[in-house]
């Protein structure tokens, strides 16, 4: 299990004075702060959340926090903010005007890159103010915890390293949060104080408070003997309500209707009607009907019998039904009985509760022809009709018609901003076309013109025309600029050699104005 909980951490890749509320409590839901100023574009392209509210999209990336309170006409972003350093999001939550957010990022010990959890922040009036909370850790010496009659034997977390939160779930009163090797907690106090939740291990089903039990909370043995459970390193959490909470582990799934006391567990390996794997990286839900339907993205695990897949559930776990097998998904959003998957093969839709999943097209900005043509994707969230979707390059949002992937596209790409007609840059650069996509960044000044984009090698032979006299669109919005791809091939479908290529971007009947490239493989 350790290889594949690390190649899961790799893929996801700093004081202010805290002034608590007195109550986490509110009478009446918050409205976020209307700003309609700031960025065109969220600052990084690697988007590993989406939380909608309102009119407000919330999203978390490879380069901090960006919020968009006028449905992502414009973006306040965090990245390098006084509140948030250059810390990466790795999780993102928002009730009752309460935005609460984790950060991250990676550190090199003894020759390996590992995730270390830098904390939480949380913001109550919108993202104007923030609060940091340190990453919850445990004293040497807190080695018990009690649970009901019992007082179990817990191993203490005193490292922030792979103690990195993963998730959020926010209840009327508490603040849950997967943390893998800092298992589950909560705070019922904004974070001054956490408890750690008890969930069962891996040789129980089930537990509640009221029967004796001989285990230990741990989610390794450590040195000092203490049991490891799968089932205690943390990564997914979904609130149904105040009372029903499923959590996701490396060992299943676990489910308390009495607000985190007792737990139930389900596993590829004690139901029937089973999970396909036992590593659970994200769980959703939707009512549909008064009728609740909750989805898992469960990998494989230890078992050689687990699969990737989507296992979804409509009684409440008793019975669960396998779909998308071999794919691993990272994310869900929901538009009634309409479920969105983001995987790490693509983006999918299912309108017969996961019994058929359609993949969506490569997406293709209906105006500015800006595209992402990656097939990793880590969110999606609605916003009423409005679908949104986050990937390792770029932001997108189409519409919801009742057909799959049937309406227009917007993109978002982050980006350093060209000046004028006359100056382009491309990245990255150096290329690697075995590793990369290059992309080529230019801009129309705001208006309706055609592009030609040519490659020569350094000899000035042509090697390659992008696009020829095609018609790109920035009158939708001066600040939108545009980008164009080469896969590194020649007109045959060859890839070329390494080294100096030029290429050259001519907008209607200007001069071309003209960049470099070094090909590296």
């Amino acid at each position: 299990m350790k290889k594949i909980i690390l190649f899961f951490l790799f893929s996801v890749i700093s004081i202010y004075s805290q002034n608590f509320p007195e109550s986490y409590l509110l009478e009446n839901e918050l409205r976020l702060k209307k700003v309609t100023s700031g960025s065109p574009v969220q600052l990084g392209n690697s988007i590993t959340d989406i939380v909608v509210a309102g009119d407000t999209v919330i999203l978390g990336t490879g380069k901090g926090l960006s919020i968009s309170y006028n449905r992502g006409e414009s973006w306040i972003n965090f990245y390098n903010h006084p509140d948030f350093d250059k810390e990466s999001i790795s999780a993102v939550a928002y009730k009752n005007g309460y935005i609460w957010v984790a950060t991250a990022h990676s550190v090199k010990r003894d020759g390996q890159v590992l995730p270390e959890g830098s904390g939480l922040r949380f913001s109550s009036n919108g993202g104007l103010t923030w609060n940091k909370v340190n990453q919850p850790m445990d004293h040497k010496d807190s080695n018990k915890v009690v649970y009901g009659i019992n007082v179990l034997n817990a191993l203490p977390i005193t490292t922030t390293i792979n103690n990195i939160t993963y998730d959020i779930g926010l209840t009327t009163d508490a603040v849950w949060i997967a943390s893998f090797a800092g298992g589950l907690r909560k705070s019922t106090d904004l974070g001054r104080t956490w408890q750690r939740v008890v969930i069962p291990p891996d040789n129980l089903d089930s537990i509640k408070p009221t029967e004796s039990y001989n285990f230990d909370l741990s989610p390794v043995s450590g040195n000092l003997g203490y049991q490891s459970n799968l089932n205690h390193r943390v990564f997914s959490i979904y609130v149904q309500n105040d009372s029903t909470i499923w959590v996701g582990t490396a060992g299943g799934i676990n489910k308390t209707t009495d607000g985190g006391k007792s737990w139930v567990k389900f596993n590829k390996q004690n139901q029937t009607n089973h999970i396909s794997g036992n590593f659970v990286v994200a769980i959703g839900g939707t009512e549909y009907q008064n009728k609740h339907y909750v989805y898992s993205a469960t990998w494989k695990a230890e078992d050689l019998t687990e699969e990737y897949g989507i296992s979804m559930t409509s009684d409440g776990g008793k019975n669960w039904s396998i779909s998308n097998k071999d794919v691993r998904i990272h994310n869900f959003g929901f538009l009634n009985k309409i479920a969105y998957a983001a995987g790490s093969t693509g983006l999918f839709r299912s309108d017969d509760f996961g019994s058929n999943w359609i993949k969506a097209p490569t997406i293709v900005d209906s105006l500015t022809k800006q595209r992402i043509l990656t097939s990793t994707f880590y969110s999606v969230a609605s916003q009423g009709s409005t679908i949104w979707v986050g990937s390792n390059e770029g932001l997108a949002k189409t519409t919801e018609t009742g057909f799959a992937w049937a309406a227009p596209w917007r993109v978002y790409l982050a980006f350093v901003p060209v000046k004028s007609k006359a100056e382009t840059y491309a990245y990255p650069n150096p290329f690697d076309p075995e590793d990369d996509v290059l992309k080529i960044k230019y801009t129309t000044d705001g208006k309706d013109e055609k592009v030609t984009i040519r490659i020569y090698d350094f000899g000035m032979n042509l090697i390659k025309t992008i696009i020829q006299n095609a018609p790109r669109s920035g009158a939708i919005d001066v600040r939108i600029q545009q980008t164009e791809f080469w896969n590194g091939k020649d007109e045959f479908g060859n890839v070329v050699s390494n080294g100096v290529y030029f290429y050259s971007v001519q907008i209607g009947n200007d001069e071309p104005a003209w960049g470099k490239i070094l090909v590296i493989r």
